[in-house]
């Protein structure tokens, strides 16, 4: 069994990516893909357990932001659980129910709002939970040591419900596949880099410099790539940042800075200035019309994380599972485990 676990800022982009299918994909080749494989690409979402909840997307997000209210601190209310099981191994539908019910109890959220939802789309049975961090008694559940704990409770449900243990996601694939190099460190750290930089700039200019500061040349042309200190060079679309991808994020930065910007005009009274040279001018008129500052703010936000957000992905090996294999293979004969 494979865990992962994040945090983000949009209610509404998470319940949306659950319980929907996959918006890329036309009707036509959703049916073309379920005659080719034999799964549900069409209606890929059966909600198993709705806590403390109930509804469609828009009032699912409506709930979860009411109690979020309860805390007026937190920037990234969002809990996103999957786990997914190894080819070939499906539990019942109870089963699943339970396992949900455990993982949120693991992470502090048995009591709040969440759904637990079961995709149909892969060949390997994988359950999202999409939980609310803020509890009905406005206290929020940590985050801490989230590799970890996701670990130890995949290593338990492997036990109690006799799984087999997967301790790299390379067990996934194919022994044609899983007999080639291991995913690139650089790629990986290339792709956190490339995430933390957007989070923080508006502009391509100041990506740029961004980039460079953190050792990497920029070649931007029809695509981009990126070089870095061992004059390694990789395209941005490798590590899922194609110059598209990266003028989206940045595009959405922008407007942000509009928002803001017009917000804080507000604040000082409505006093006429410029806005913001880095803002492109195209971005200023208003496409939110009719919608508050705080509203347009908090879409553009979550537009932004979801474009941001790591999809799960089996390839990608969780540095907390690495340690502990590692630990293992140290292990000397007759050494007690510690638990």
């Amino acid at each position: 069994m494979i865990g992962h676990v994040s945090i983000g800022a949009s209610f509404y982009h998470l319940i949306r990516y659950v319980l929907e299918d996959k918006k890329e994909l036309s009707e036509q080749l959703k049916q073309e893909l379920s005659l080719q494989d034999d799964l549900q690409h069409t209606g890929r979402a059966e909600v198993l357990e709705y806590n403390q909840c109930f509804g469609n997307k828009k009032e699912l997000t409506e709930q979860f932001s009411d109690v979020q209210k309860l805390s007026g601190r937190i920037e990234k209310p969002v809990l996103h659980l999957s786990l997914r099981l190894a080819p070939g191994e499906t539990l019942g539908r109870g089963q699943l129910i339970e396992i949900g019910q455990a993982c949120a109890r693991e992470f502090g959220v048995a009591n709040n709002q969440y759904i637990c939802v079961l995709h149909k789309d892969t060949k390997e049975q994988h359950i999202h939970i999409a939980a609310n961090r803020v509890g009905l008694d406005g206290k929020v559940a940590s985050d801490s040591n989230s590799y970890k704990r996701m670990a130890d409770l995949c290593r338990r449900l492997e036990k109690q419900y006799g799984l087999q243990e997967v301790l790299s996601p390379r067990a996934f694939l194919s022994p044609k596949d899983r007999s080639l190099p291991r995913h690139d460190k650089r790629k990986e750290k290339l792709r956190d880099d490339i995430r933390q930089s957007l989070e923080n700039v508006s502009s391509f200019a100041a990506f740029e410099k961004q980039m460079q500061a953190l050792g990497y040349t920029v070649l931007k042309g029809r695509g981009i790539s990126f070089i870095d200190d061992k004059k390694v060079k990789v395209k941005g679309s490798e590590v899922g940042f194609s110059l598209a991808k990266i003028e989206q994020a940045l595009s959405i930065q922008q407007q942000l800075a509009v928002n803001r910007f017009k917000g804080q005009s507000q604040t000082d009274g409505n006093r006429p200035s410029m806005a913001p040279a880095s803002v492109n001018a195209s971005l200023t008129a208003n496409n939110f019309i009719g919608e508050s500052i705080g509203e347009i703010e908090k879409q553009l936000t979550g537009m932004l994380s979801q474009l941001l957000m790591p999809e799960y992905a089996p390839d990608t090996v969780d540095p907390e599972l690495i340690r502990e294999a590692k630990k293992k293979h140290k292990k000397k004969p007759g050494q007690k485990v510690r638990r």
